[in-house]
């Protein structure tokens, strides 16, 4: 099965060895010199990185993204999610249907708004969501033991789900932890529906988290801000 076909089938693919252990490590380092601001769980608006903007268009992962979108592919917005003995959480299950954007306005769909980081960010509809896919570049091994991403398959054509709904699905899908290694990408769609759990070692689970779309500009005029 070609990654598209995963893709669409399933909403997300495992595709190992995409970077080399030495990039992984590379990049590793060169985040640990970063300015940037981290949280507890990691950098958010990571692409003003220039590492990390770099290897978001790496013709590796653009190729992916590209087979994936069916045309172009430009990366928009990268979080690093650092998760290690010091910084461990859970995330439950959901969709990821909030998008940067450069400005706000009144469009039908769109919303509710917020800022974070002096980032505009909108809840997007079905439609601008099925436009965009996500590449979790893995910098170190993911196994069972440090909360590796869960997903339920199938679930990316439901559309955006209220809270009852995506529990409602998670009640009765099977769900299927992603084991990644090192330098492996998992693609996925972001309206599957995914959680992680906490990690139980003491390996960390660094992965940088780079989403990719079609089209800088949405429906209606809305344009996505770089992130």
């Amino acid at each position: 099965m070609t990654t598209l076909n995963a893709v669409e089938q399933h909403g997300f693919a495992i595709l190992p060895e995409v970077i080399s252990a030495d990039e992984a490590q590379r990049l590793i380092d060169e985040i640990g010199r970063s300015p940037l601001t981290r949280s507890r769980a990691g950098i958010r608006h990571a692409m003003r990185h220039p590492a990390i903007a770099h290897l978001a268009h790496e013709p590796r992962l653009q190729g992916l993204a590209r087979e994936i979108l069916g045309g172009e592919a430009l990366p928009f917005r990268a979080t690093l999610f650092d998760k290690s003995p010091q910084a461990n959480w859970l995330v439950v299950w959901h969709q990821d249907t909030a998008l940067p954007l450069r400005e706000q306005r009144v469009v039908p769909g769109w919303g509710p708004w917020s800022v974070k980081n002096g980032i505009i960010y909108a809840h997007a509809p079905a439609s601008a969501l099925r436009r965009v896919v996500a590449l979790r570049i893995h910098l170190d091994h993911c196994t069972e033991h440090n909360g590796p991403l869960r997903v339920l398959p199938e679930t990316h054509t439901e559309g955006v789900l209220t809270d009852d709904a995506i529990e409602k699905f998670a009640a009765r899908v099977a769900p299927v932890n992603c084991m990644v290694p090192q330098g492996g990408v998992l693609a996925m769609r972001p309206l599957l529906i995914h959680a992680s759990s906490k990690s139980q070692v003491e390996a960390p689970r660094r992965v940088l988290h780079v989403e990719y779309a079609g089209l800088m500009t949405m429906e209606s005029g809305l344009e996505l801000a770089i992130a």
